[in-house]
């Protein structure tokens, strides 16, 4: 394994403070973790239009410091149980929360996230790990809840052919250790056999052990890959983002969305 530099996107959520602890595993003795709180400015109510009271836009204002320094305690609370020392770090970033994330994300090795949903994160520090893999140009590790250790025992490799599943393949390799062994798993397409048969020498050549396994499409290509995952025992699934565009996966569901909003181990997404 060889992650020395790992960015989390900190918003004091359960998921974010398992991301973070999934990152001090993954750092070792050597590698640094920077916890950055990226929120947003945005107001629904503009507080500083004239109409506004003095005395409410001092309300509007704590109370957008008390929710920051929240998650900042949050932070502070768990620090040295890290054991990182000097290698911790944190800090604070406003602008638009997933651009943020994604422009920051570009001077480190990984950035590791929560599986937050909607309703139980304040909207000023919710991200969305899908689009941040868009933009980003770096890998994205989602964490759920409760996924601390980070040992990759078992990795399984959703594999299409596509570029995206690719440059997943290759942002794995560093996640890899000695025991490590990995399924590349192909959908209901027969025509990827070769493809995974390549992908599985290509692996053989890291020294990791791989094998190809071949599943039906059924009940649906998410439900389908982590029903195999949680049968085989996987600890993590590599996948690539968004194949088709943005907008067609959003308007009809896609497989990227799924995966991460359904997913019980941490989910390695590249784009």
């Amino acid at each position: 394994m060889s992650v020395r530099n790992s960015l989390v996107a900190f918003n004091g959520s359960e998921g974010a403070l398992s991301a973070l602890r999934y990152a001090a595993s993954l750092a070792g003795d050597t590698g640094h973790v920077t916890a950055l709180l990226a929120h947003s400015t945005h107001e629904v109510v503009d507080s500083h239009a004239a109409w506004v009271p003095t005395t409410a836009r001092e309300i509007i204002s704590q109370a957008n410091a008390d929710i920051l320094a929240e998650i900042e305690r949050r932070f502070d609370d768990v620090r040295d149980t890290l054991n990182l020392g000097q290698r911790l770090h944190f800090q604070r970033s406003s602008g638009r929360v997933d651009k943020v994330l994604s422009e920051s994300a570009r001077s480190f090795d990984l950035l590791l996230a929560g599986q937050d949903l909607a309703e139980q994160v304040d909207a000023h520090v919710m991200l969305h790990p899908d689009r941040i893999a868009l933009l980003s140009g770096r890998p994205i590790l989602m964490v759920p809840n409760s996924h601390e250790n980070c040992a990759h025992d078992h990795v399984v490799v959703a594999w299409d052919g596509g570029r995206a599943a690719a440059r997943a393949l290759s942002d794995s390799l560093a996640l890899l250790g000695r025991q490590s062994r990995v399924t590349v798993l192909t959908v209901d397409k027969t025509d990827l056999r070769a493809s995974a048969a390549d992908v599985v020498r290509h692996l053989e050549r890291h020294s990791t052990s791989a094998t190809h396994e071949q599943i039906a499409a059924e009940p649906g290509i998410a439900r389908a890959i982590l029903a195999f995952c949680q049968e085989q025992g996987a600890d993590l699934l590599v996948m690539g983002a968004y194949e088709h565009s943005k907008f067609r996966e959003d308007f009809l569901g896609g497989v990227t969305a799924r995966v991460l909003r359904n997913a019980a181990v941490p989910v390695l997404l590249s784009h």
